[in-house]
Parts: C-alpha cells; sequence; structure tokens
C-alpha cells in the first residue's frame, strides 16, 4: 500500500496551520504547439506560499489486486483509494508520458466546499500523472476519482498539457454533504496561449464538442438549483460567473496578471488594464489570445518574471519600491487606513513562492527525452530553471531535503531564499549581478539541450537504461551545480555590498549614497530635520 508523500503532506499540514495563506496565490500559462517556437507544448506554475517544497521521484511501479493508495489525513483519518495495477514514473509534477500538471486556486463560492470529500486538488493532480498519458485522460481521471471519493478542496483552475495538447479545468465543489464536483475543462485551440491566476477562467463554453470541451453533467443544472444562474436571463450561462463572482479586490489581486501575461505575448492588441482595475462593466480580458510571435521556452520563462515594469504598475518604481527600486511588497496585500482599504500590487514574481517549473514536451522525440521539466526554487525573478527530464531516474539531492524552520546550504530552497533575501538590501545593484549569473546558467542549458537531446534519442534505441542513467546524470549534475554557483553568487553579494557599501572590481569599498528621486520625497517628508543649516556670515 502507498501513502500520500511527504511533501504533499507538508503542504496540507502548512495549509492547517495556516502557515500557507498565500497557497492560492500562483499563476500559470499554457501555451498550445502552434504557438510556440519548436513545436512544444508549455505549461507553467509558480506554486506560491511560504512552505519548502521538497521535489520527488516516483517510479514505475505494478500492484496486485486489491491493494490501496493510503493518504493519512492529519485528523488521523485513512483515507483508501483503489490502487491500479501500473502507475507511471513521474519527476516532480510530470511524468514519463511527458503529461505535465499546475494549478492556481480560485476559491468560488466557499460554501461549495465539502469538508467530507476525500480528495484534494495536490492528491488528484499526484493520481492524474500516475494513471493517465495524455491531458484528455487526466481530466477523465480527476473526474472519475471525484464522483467516486469526493472533492474536497476549494475551487480550482487546472493546467494540463501532453505532447499534443493543452486543456485547462475549473472544479469545485457541491457543498456540505454535496457528492462528486462541478467542472468543465477546455482544450487551448492550436496557435493560442492561455493564462490564469487565482480567479475562474473559462466563460461560456460549447455542449456538443467532445474533442475541445468536457464538463460535468450538473455544470448548469447545479448552478440553476443554487440560484447561481437565472436560465429565464436571458443570458448565456458562464461558469466563471456563476461560481466564482468577481469583486475589484479579486480583479486586482488576480486579473492583473493575467493582463500582464497577454499584454507581453500580444502588444499589438493593446489589452486595457480597466478590467483588472476594477471599472464597472470593463470588458474580461479572453479565455486565450494568439500571440504576436510564437514563444519560445525562453520566452516563456521571461512573462513568468514580471513585477509590471514598463506600465503605470511598475512595482520596481515609487515611495513605497524604497530608494533601490525594490518589487518586494511585505504580506498582507491589503491594508487599512482611515476606513479607507488599499492594496499593494499582485505580481506574478513574487518572494513567496516555494517552486515554479516550466514544463516542455515534444512529440517528435522519445517521451524519455521530449519531456523536460524546468524547474526552480523561490521567487521566479531571482531563481535558475534547472532542466530536468522526465526520463531521469532521481532528482538533484539539494531539491528533495530543508526544513523551514532552520536555514541550511545544503538545501537548493534556501540557497535560493538567501540570494533573493539578500537581494532587497540593494535591490537596483544586486539584481544585476543576479541576472548575470541566471543568463549564464540558463543560456547554457539551452545551448546543450540539442546536444543532449540527440545523444539520448540515439542511445533510446540502442540502449535505453544508458540513456536514463546519461539523462539522470546530466540533470542531477546540472542542479547541483546551479545550486553552488547561487551559494557562491549569495557569498559574493554579501561581500561586494556589505554594510552599505559597493566594491569596486579591486575589492574597494565606494559609498554610492542614494537616488536623488528619493532624495527629493524625504526632503519633503521630513525636510525640516535632515536640512543643515546656513549661517551667514558676520561683517567685518
Amino acid at each position: 500500500m502507498k501513502r500520500i508523500s511527504l511533501s504533499i503532506l507538508t503542504i496540507i499540514l502548512l495549509i492547517i496551520s495556516g502557515s500557507l495563506s498565500e497557497i492560492k496565490a500562483c499563476s500559470s500559462i499554457l501555451v498550445s504547439k502552434g504557438a510556440s517556437k519548436g513545436n512544444s507544448v508549455i505549461i507553467t506554475y509558480s506554486c506560491d506560499g511560504e512552505f519548502l517544497s521538497h521535489l520527488q521521484y516516483k517510479p514505475a511501479q505494478d500492484y496486485a489486486p486489491g491493494e490501496f493508495y493510503e493518504i493519512h489525513s492529519w485528523s488521523g483519518e485513512v483515507i483508501k483509494i483503489k490502487q491500479v495495477s501500473h502507475t507511471y514514473a513521474v519527476v516532480g509534477l510530470m511524468n514519463e508520458y511527458q503529461l505535465s500538471i499546475g494549478e492556481t486556486t480560485f476559491d468560488g463560492r466557499k460554501e461549495l466546499r465539502n469538508p467530507k470529500g476525500k480528495l484534494h486538488y495536490w492528491t488528484l493532480m499526484n493520481l492524474a500523472l500516475e494513471r493517465a498519458k495524455t491531458a484528455k485522460d487526466a481530466i477523465k481521471v480527476i473526474a472519475g476519482l471525484v464522483d467516486e471519493y469526493g472533492y474536497a478542496s476549494t475551487g480550482e483552475t487546472i493546467s494540463i498539457a501532453d505532447t499534443d495538447e493543452a486543456w485547462v479545468m475549473e472544479i469545485i465543489g457541491t457543498g456540505q454533504d454535496g457528492k462528486g464536483a462541478i467542472w468543465v475543462a477546455r482544450r487551448i485551440p492550436d496557435g493560442y496561449i492561455c493564462a490564469h491566476a487565482n480567479m475562474s477562467r473559462i466563460g461560456e463554453f460549447p455542449l456538443d464538442d467532445p474533442n475541445n470541451c468536457l464538463y460535468s453533467k450538473n455544470v448548469i443544472s447545479f448552478a440553476i438549483e443554487k440560484g447561481y444562474f437565472n436560465p429565464d436571463s436571458g443570458k448565456p450561462f458562464r461558469f466563471s460567473e456563476a461560481y466564482d463572482p468577481r469583486s475589484p479586490e479579486k480583479l486586482r489581486y488576480c486579473a492583473s496578471r493575467v493582463w500582464s501575461i497577454f499584454r507581453r505575448s500580444a502588444p499589438s492588441k493593446n489589452f486595457s488594464s480597466d478590467f483588472h482595475r476594477g471599472v464597472k462593466d470593463a470588458e474580461p480580458y479572453p479565455l486565450w489570445i494568439k500571440p504576436d510571435e510564437k514563444l519560445s521556452v525562453q520566452d516563456v520563462m521571461a512573462l513568468m518574471r514580471d513585477h509590471y515594469e514598463g506600465t503605470p504598475f511598475d512595482m520596481t518604481k515609487g515611495v513605497d519600491a524604497g530608494p533601490f527600486s525594490t518589487p518586494n511588497r511585505w504580506r498582507p496585500v491589503t491594508w487599512e487606513v482611515d476606513s479607507v482599504k488599499y492594496g499593494w500590487e499582485r505580481p506574478i514574481s513574487t518572494q513567496q513562492t516555494g517552486f515554479s517549473f516550466v514544463s516542455q514536451a515534444r512529440s517528435w522525440l522519445p517521451d524519455a527525452v521530449g519531456g523536460v521539466l524546468w524547474y526552480g526554487m523561490d521567487n521566479t525573478y531571482t531563481t535558475c530553471y534547472v532542466p530536468l527530464y522526465c526520463g531521469i531516474t532521481k532528482v538533484p539531492e539539494s531539491f528533495t531535503v530543508g526544513d523551514i524552520r532552520k536555514f541550511s546550504w545544503n538545501s537548493a530552497w534556501w540557497v535560493f531564499n538567501f540570494v533573493a533575501n539578500i537581494a532587497n538590501l540593494k535591490y537596483s545593484y544586486m539584481i544585476r549581478d543576479i541576472q548575470k549569473v541566471q543568463r549564464e546558467l540558463e543560456e547554457n542549458f539551452f545551448a546543450l539541450q540539442p546536444l543532449v537531446d540527440k545523444t539520448a534519442a540515439a542511445l533510446s534505441e540502442s540502449n535505453p537504461e544508458l540513456m536514463k542513467k546519461y539523462l539522470t546524470d546530466y540533470s542531477v549534475t546540472q542542479g547541483e551545480q546551479t545550486v553552488q554557483r547561487w551559494k557562491q553568487l549569495g557569498e559574493e553579494l554579501l561581500t561586494k555590498y556589505n554594510d552599505g557599501y559597493v566594491k569596486d572590481e579591486k575589492g574597494r569599498p565606494r559609498g554610492v549614497g542614494y537616488p536623488e528621486e528619493w532624495l527629493r520625497d524625504v526632503n519633503k517628508l521630513r525636510g525640516d530635520q535632515f536640512k543643515i543649516p546656513v549661517w551667514e556670515k558676520k561683517e567685518e
């Protein structure tokens, strides 16, 4: 019998204890084959929350009839799920058939959460990876499991990609003592991209197009029963309006990220900011768009690194960015002064990210070679994405260890957090040093990828076991070397910027002071305190 993995259990415990309040703060992009350079299918996932994740490799396994997948809940309950005869190997959130899954939580109507449901979304994602080869099959696995065991989470938007298709699935519960779940899934049209960020994105959907749209039988009837939708209104049924009502605060927090992904991918469309700024009756952003140009994996990584730079909402500008233009804002995101509510911008890149990935699936290569999970720890802006091929048999050790309660140089999570946190001391200076190393490493990975692919593909025919060893050695080596380089980077930053100085190329400390624009703000607020008086000269 198989118990739920330690990393998932850790997340569950953090949610229950309240330490993972930002878990519903993730961002995802889906890129169809026809919208990507090189015809890859790409999805992304930033798993945002103050938690330390342990990356895992789970080998394929056979089971005898009558065996179960066991989940040991925090309450002591043992939940038994009927095991299948064979499960597939999984690296992180990508399986051996290049199937990958990510999510963002939209909550929706919280009264629809079923506390008696057995399966949370993270368990459903893992079980789908172990049991499905394609995105469409994964949707059917999830739907079948919630029908049989019940759904325990609030609203979720799930990204699912295989070698040919990308699908977005939205699911929500049926409330106390309810059965199954309400859900709908749509295939991203070839040549288009989609994005979601903690807000339901599926509006209208076709009822008679099973190749491109799947849904639960009760998706509309349940909304009518609950009063979420009036069929006599003359308006079409929209999943997002029925199950995830909008508010100005939700739009600011969620739709802003979708807007930024879309405006960067298709600047020619000049997407308005009105919708995410809560302008009444503003036009919502479409579920998917056609980018101005096809996107490479590197382009998608760049989209995941965003603080609204170059827009009126640029988080590196203004007094709130401090003297050295840090885009980071500490929690809570909203606050109230004199009975007026305010809120920081919520960017795609956030310091609270536990891990993120950009998955790449390529149909023309053997599965073990075609699937790559580009994996990064901590903030997407300051991480380095490491290539982990889906055919590997182990993962870098430093990505599997660590305790959020105790710093350790042996933990990749802590190493990346060290660099990201120290950068806040002099962000506008340090970020250039970080990006230089980030660029050098990632560009090297992409330069090596064609050779690694070619070598591994050749081995897949002559010696499959040697191919797995080759890919494993490569992925593990690159991962560990990246962590060591990042540790060195952290030490270099601490040395170079010690005590507020900036050391030159000869190691000599130089005082650089503060930007004039920021000093002007200080003068306006507290100029009388800091102004140095000038004595008049006495006449002789």
